[in-house]
């Protein structure tokens, strides 16, 4: 399942209708309510804004809307491509601006689908998997060593404080806990170890990089 870090807008255009698709990640339908309300504020002068989102660990909750578009062809359309990229807790609204000229059914298929993917293909996505948040406390001496092996780990440094010691907030994956509890008790004799440690499910980019 795939989480969106951060969400995108795309646009399609065809015979001069424009479709303006808006990816989300959300957490309830509630908040999905309120996006979509928010979103036909905004395009307060759109003939029509359609939508499609899913909820639940396995994507068990879907909903879509075609809002006055002949059935099937917007809101359904619009859920294939998300559950098609395993997109979980995610929602699409697709806003039409019509061009005064009929697509037919297969057209707006299309469109509505061509839309939803240029908004995906700007989104920011990361894949679920299991790990560790931790912190862990070394002095100056140690940091660039910690650096190293962080980045032949795939071991994130979310955060580094610099005051008597150096703190470095870290998220990363079983496995490279593993390596780096090793390579830190053979450097230290045992002295230096991970702190606040928080077994979690979170999230690799298309960058490499964990993240909640």
């Amino acid at each position: 399942m795939k989480k969106i870090i951060s969400g995108g807008t795309g646009e399609f255009t065809d015979k001069k209708s424009r479709f303006i698709a808006n990816i989300y990640h959300i957490e309830d339908e509630d908040m999905a309510v309120k996006i979509i309300e928010q979103l036909r504020k905004k395009y307060w002068d759109a003939r029509h804004n359609c939508y499609a989102y899913v909820l639940g660990g396995k994507s068990e909750i879907q909903r879509f809307s075609d809002d006055g578009e002949p059935s099937g062809t917007a809101g359904k359309p619009i859920l294939e491509v998300i559950t098609g990229n395993e997109c979980g807790n995610c929602l699409c609204v697709v806003t039409r601006y019509f061009g005064g000229v009929l697509l037919g059914t297969g057209g707006l298929i299309r469109a509505y689908t061509n839309a939803a993917k240029e908004a995906l293909a700007v989104c920011r996505l990361g894949e679920l998997t299991e790990g560790v948040h931790a912190f862990l406390d070394v002095d100056y001496n140690y940091v660039g060593k910690v650096q190293y092996i962080c980045a032949q780990n795939d071991i994130t440094i979310v955060n580094t404080e610099y005051a008597d010691g150096v703190t470095f907030e870290l998220m990363m994956e079983n496995a490279a806990r593993n390596v780096l509890e090793k390579n830190m008790t053979e450097m230290s004799s045992g002295k230096i170890c991970l702190r606040d440690t928080c077994s979690m499910q979170m999230y690799r980019d298309d960058t490499g990089k964990l993240c909640r």
